[in-house]
Protein backbone atom coordinates (compact mmCIF):
# COMPACT_ATOMS: atom_id res chain seq x y z
CA UNK A 1 0.00 0.00 0.00
CA UNK A 2 1.55 4.07 -1.27
CA UNK A 3 0.73 5.85 1.77
CA UNK A 4 -0.58 9.56 0.37
CA UNK A 5 1.57 12.44 1.78
CA UNK A 6 -0.69 15.44 2.54
CA UNK A 7 1.03 18.96 3.40
CA UNK A 8 0.25 21.40 4.41
CA UNK A 9 0.07 24.81 3.47
CA UNK A 10 0.09 27.84 6.15
CA UNK A 11 -1.84 30.83 4.77
CA UNK A 12 0.06 33.63 6.26
CA UNK A 13 -1.50 37.03 6.28
CA UNK A 14 0.67 40.01 6.47
CA UNK A 15 -0.42 43.97 6.57
CA UNK A 16 1.26 46.56 4.53
CA UNK A 17 1.11 49.74 2.42
CA UNK A 18 0.67 49.85 -1.00
CA UNK A 19 3.36 51.53 -3.12
CA UNK A 20 3.87 52.98 -6.78
CA UNK A 21 4.60 50.10 -8.93
CA UNK A 22 5.98 49.12 -12.13
CA UNK A 23 4.59 46.41 -12.55
CA UNK A 24 1.02 45.91 -14.74
CA UNK A 25 -0.59 43.19 -13.22
CA UNK A 26 0.70 43.37 -9.93
CA UNK A 27 0.84 46.00 -6.77
CA UNK A 28 4.21 46.67 -4.82
CA UNK A 29 3.41 46.03 -0.82
CA UNK A 30 5.55 47.62 1.78
CA UNK A 31 5.86 45.31 4.90
CA UNK A 32 7.63 46.37 7.79
CA UNK A 33 9.31 43.81 10.00
CA UNK A 34 10.93 44.49 13.42
CA UNK A 35 15.14 43.26 13.42
CA UNK A 36 16.64 43.14 16.39
CA UNK A 37 20.34 44.36 16.72
CA UNK A 38 22.24 42.11 19.65
CA UNK A 39 24.72 44.31 19.65
CA UNK A 40 22.84 47.92 20.69
CA UNK A 41 20.04 45.52 22.19
CA UNK A 42 16.94 47.63 20.20
CA UNK A 43 15.00 47.16 17.36
CA UNK A 44 15.33 48.33 14.16
CA UNK A 45 12.48 48.82 11.19
CA UNK A 46 13.57 46.78 8.26
CA UNK A 47 11.33 46.62 5.30
CA UNK A 48 10.76 44.26 2.88
CA UNK A 49 9.00 44.46 -0.64
CA UNK A 50 7.00 41.89 -2.32
CA UNK A 51 4.51 41.79 -5.19
CA UNK A 52 0.74 40.86 -5.03
CA UNK A 53 -1.67 40.61 -7.41
CA UNK A 54 -4.50 43.02 -7.01
CA UNK A 55 -7.47 41.68 -10.05
CA UNK A 56 -10.05 44.29 -8.78
CA UNK A 57 -7.48 47.11 -8.53
CA UNK A 58 -9.01 48.59 -5.04
CA UNK A 59 -5.48 49.28 -3.61
CA UNK A 60 -3.87 53.11 -4.59
CA UNK A 61 -1.12 53.72 -3.48
CA UNK A 62 -0.97 55.11 0.36
CA UNK A 63 -2.98 52.11 1.18
CA UNK A 64 -2.54 50.34 4.05
CA UNK A 65 -3.59 46.31 2.91
CA UNK A 66 -3.93 42.59 4.16
CA UNK A 67 -2.16 39.92 2.05
CA UNK A 68 -2.39 36.67 1.63
CA UNK A 69 0.79 34.48 0.55
CA UNK A 70 -0.28 32.61 -2.51
CA UNK A 71 -0.43 28.27 -2.43
CA UNK A 72 2.24 28.82 -5.26
CA UNK A 73 4.02 31.60 -7.00
CA UNK A 74 1.92 32.82 -9.83
CA UNK A 75 5.60 34.57 -11.38
CA UNK A 76 8.80 34.58 -10.40
CA UNK A 77 8.08 37.60 -8.36
CA UNK A 78 4.27 37.48 -7.32
CA UNK A 79 3.61 35.46 -4.48
CA UNK A 80 0.92 37.34 -1.97
CA UNK A 81 -2.92 38.53 -2.98
CA UNK A 82 -4.60 41.36 -1.74
CA UNK A 83 -6.98 40.18 0.64
CA UNK A 84 -8.34 43.47 1.73
CA UNK A 85 -7.61 47.10 1.70
CA UNK A 86 -7.62 47.92 5.62
CA UNK A 87 -7.40 51.91 5.88
CA UNK A 88 -7.40 54.03 2.61
CA UNK A 89 -5.17 56.26 2.42
CA UNK A 90 -5.45 59.21 5.17
CA UNK A 91 -8.94 57.33 6.73
CA UNK A 92 -6.82 55.78 9.54
CA UNK A 93 -9.24 54.27 12.23
CA UNK A 94 -8.12 53.59 15.96
CA UNK A 95 -9.19 49.93 16.21
CA UNK A 96 -10.13 50.36 20.40
CA UNK A 97 -12.23 52.96 19.85
CA UNK A 98 -13.22 53.22 16.72
CA UNK A 99 -12.30 57.06 16.48
CA UNK A 100 -10.83 58.55 13.32
CA UNK A 101 -7.09 59.53 13.19
CA UNK A 102 -5.17 62.32 12.20
CA UNK A 103 -0.86 62.61 12.98
CA UNK A 104 -1.17 60.75 15.91
CA UNK A 105 -4.47 62.53 17.33
CA UNK A 106 -7.39 61.47 17.37
CA UNK A 107 -10.17 64.29 15.09
CA UNK A 108 -12.08 65.04 17.79
CA UNK A 109 -9.26 66.23 19.90
CA UNK A 110 -8.31 68.55 17.69
CA UNK A 111 -11.81 70.15 17.03
CA UNK A 112 -11.60 70.49 20.75
CA UNK A 113 -8.93 72.12 20.79
CA UNK A 114 -9.48 74.32 18.00
CA UNK A 115 -12.57 75.68 19.92
CA UNK A 116 -10.95 76.34 22.92
CA UNK A 117 -7.97 78.57 20.91
CA UNK A 118 -10.33 79.90 18.61
CA UNK A 119 -10.86 77.96 14.88
CA UNK A 120 -9.17 79.49 12.03
CA UNK A 121 -10.90 79.85 8.50
CA UNK A 122 -7.85 78.04 6.99
CA UNK A 123 -8.47 74.72 9.20
CA UNK A 124 -9.42 71.89 7.30
CA UNK A 125 -12.57 70.90 8.16
CA UNK A 126 -12.24 67.12 7.39
CA UNK A 127 -16.56 66.20 7.92
CA UNK A 128 -17.21 68.44 4.82
CA UNK A 129 -13.90 67.21 2.76
CA UNK A 130 -14.51 65.06 -0.57
CA UNK A 131 -13.71 61.35 -0.71
CA UNK A 132 -10.50 59.91 -1.88
CA UNK A 133 -11.02 59.40 -5.61
CA UNK A 134 -13.71 62.51 -6.37
CA UNK A 135 -10.53 64.49 -7.63
CA UNK A 136 -9.31 62.00 -9.58
CA UNK A 137 -7.52 63.09 -12.71
CA UNK A 138 -7.77 66.37 -11.81
CA UNK A 139 -5.70 67.19 -8.84
CA UNK A 140 -5.27 63.47 -7.94
CA UNK A 141 -2.62 61.24 -10.37
CA UNK A 142 -1.93 58.40 -8.23
CA UNK A 143 -4.72 56.11 -10.43
CA UNK A 144 -2.17 57.08 -13.63
CA UNK A 145 0.25 54.46 -14.46
CA UNK A 146 4.37 55.27 -13.70
CA UNK A 147 7.10 54.20 -16.34
CA UNK A 148 10.57 54.34 -15.90
CA UNK A 149 12.18 57.18 -17.97
CA UNK A 150 16.09 56.58 -18.81
CA UNK A 151 16.87 60.02 -21.05
CA UNK A 152 17.07 63.54 -19.90
CA UNK A 153 14.58 65.08 -21.99
CA UNK A 154 13.63 68.75 -20.14
CA UNK A 155 11.21 70.01 -22.78
CA UNK A 156 9.01 66.73 -22.31
CA UNK A 157 8.66 66.39 -18.59
CA UNK A 158 6.51 64.00 -17.49
CA UNK A 159 5.08 63.16 -13.80
CA UNK A 160 4.24 60.07 -14.63
CA UNK A 161 7.61 59.45 -15.49
CA UNK A 162 9.79 57.66 -12.04
CA UNK A 163 13.63 58.27 -12.54
CA UNK A 164 15.77 55.00 -11.36
CA UNK A 165 18.34 56.43 -10.32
Amino acid sequence: MAASTVTKQTLTYLLGVCVPSFKRNATKIRISRMDFDEYLLTYFTKYEFVYAVDPEKRCKTGDTVLIQNLPEKLTRIITHKVVDVVFPLGDIVDPISGKTIVAGKYRETIYKDAKLYGELDSMYKYDEAPQRGSMENKRDFSSRKTYVKYDKDLQNSDPYAVNPR
